[in-house]
């Protein structure tokens, strides 16, 4: 038996990928950057074995077993790597005949719009990998087969996936603008509204926005490529006012063309809009922008903001939006929020006592807060990781 286990990052675009040119090959209407986060806080963790004695292709997907053979997005992932091992390998390591167990858990929720399909893909991608033994830099062409955005998180920092021109997809990669050690301070607040499974696939809604939207082909041909730019730029000068403006402009169209779409996607709820209007009434509070929002083809928030202020921010947001369970210790989840890190006095004081007051919503509209920051690509783990029992081939 040959055994292998890995964990992979979400991303969360700034420049959204939304519309394919090509339905099988998974290629984009438009290049997209995104922001990887800590596997310390949201990861995929896979395990994939081979051997000589399993009878069937195999797959369980947060404790629950789910089709193999059947799901043509996974098998288009399986047979590119085998041939990619062939092309690559000098000696395989193992017949490609043999049968695959594999075994895959999020530790974020499934499906609710907080990209658990790139971490998910990415995952398989670089495990199947390192079980063929190839690390190429194709992978991300890979990855992108099982979901677009997946080839994203086979990089740490901040990724642009450029979209390509080529009818078979061999330029439509993902290639990293900076590491996460450029931009350490750059922290995210994850605002969950609903953890749920979405209404609306994303791979839906995108097919439908292709066919319907005349929104969606201005913004690829005449906004993206601007922003793209004039991101990058911000990125590598860590601006933080420029990347912040053009993160949520670019989230404001991308879900005025889910509503552009006919019949409309809707994605983002009354709380979503709630956490809008709460953050520019923040900024404009403390007189500079210190939070963007970005959503993501769901009602949760991602809100970044640096280091230094997330505190006050943490503070302000349970301000706003008042919950019950704001004491627990499982509503603010991942890193410890230092309340010292501030070098000055708290702005949420200053707004309260000040002639400016934050909107005030009802109790428990947010069902907890996710606090990460930007963090490297997918990481080897040692066996005794292994989501595999090795002697009986089956998830512990």
């Amino acid at each position: 038996m040959f055994i292998e286990t890995c964990i992979a990052p979400v991303n969360i675009a700034l420049i959204k990928y939304w519309g394919k040119r090509d339905e099988e090959l998974i290629l984009p209407i438009n290049d997209s950057l995104s922001m990887t986060l800590s596997t310390d806080e949201m990861c995929a963790k896979t395990t994939a074995s081979a051997c000589a004695t399993y009878k069937e292709q195999r797959m369980w997907l947060n404790g629950e077993e789910v089709p193999f053979e059947d799901n043509p997005r996974i098998m288009r992932c399986l047979k590119a790597l085998q041939r990619l091992a062939l092309a690559k390998c000098e000696s395989l390591k193992f017949p490609l005949e043999w049968k695959l167990h594999i075994v895959s858990r999020n530790n974020f929720p499934t499906a609710a719009g907080l990209a658990s399909s790139a971490a998910g893909y990415a995952c398989l991608v670089y495990t199947l990998a390192s079980l063929y033994g190839v690390q190429d830099e194709e992978l991300t062409a890979i990855a992108r087969q099982g979901s677009g955005s997946a080839c994203r998180s086979l990089h740490g920092g901040f990724v642009r996936w450029h979209k390509g021109e080529a009818s078979d997809g061999t330029d439509s990669i993902a290639l990293p603008v900076v590491t996460s050690n450029h931009w350490p301070n750059m922290h995210v607040l994850i605002l969950v509204v609903n953890d749920a499974r979405k209404k609306t696939s994303s791979t839906k809604g995108m097919q439908r926005a292709v066919e319907t939207s005349d929104l969606i082909k201005y913004r690829a041909k005449q906004c993206v490529p601007e922003r793209i730019n004039a991101i990058t730029e911000a990125i590598k000068q860590r601006d933080f006012q420029t990347f912040a403006k053009i993160t949520m402009q670019d989230s404001n169209q991308f879900h005025a063309i889910a509503l552009d779409t006919y019949p409309p996607c809707v994605y983002m709820n009354d709380v979503s809009h709630a956490i809008v209007a709460f953050v520019h009434a923040y900024n404009a509070a403390v007189g500079q922008t210190r939070v963007a929002y970005t959503f993501d083809a769901g009602p949760n928030a991602c809100l970044y903001v640096l280091k230094e202020h997330v505190s006050s921010v943490v503070q302000a947001v349970q301000t706003s939006f008042p919950n019950d369970a704001a004491s627990s210790v499982e509503y603010v989840k991942g890193i410890p929020v230092d309340e010292e890190a501030s070098p000055s006095a708290s702005p949420t004081d200053a707004i309260l006592n000040g002639n400016f007051v934050l909107p005030t919503n009802e109790h428990n509209l947010l069902k907890y807060i996710i606090h990460t920051k930007v963090g490297a690509g997918p990481q080897r783990l040692a066996k005794t990781d292994s989501l595999l029992n090795s002697s009986t081939g089956l998830p512990f």
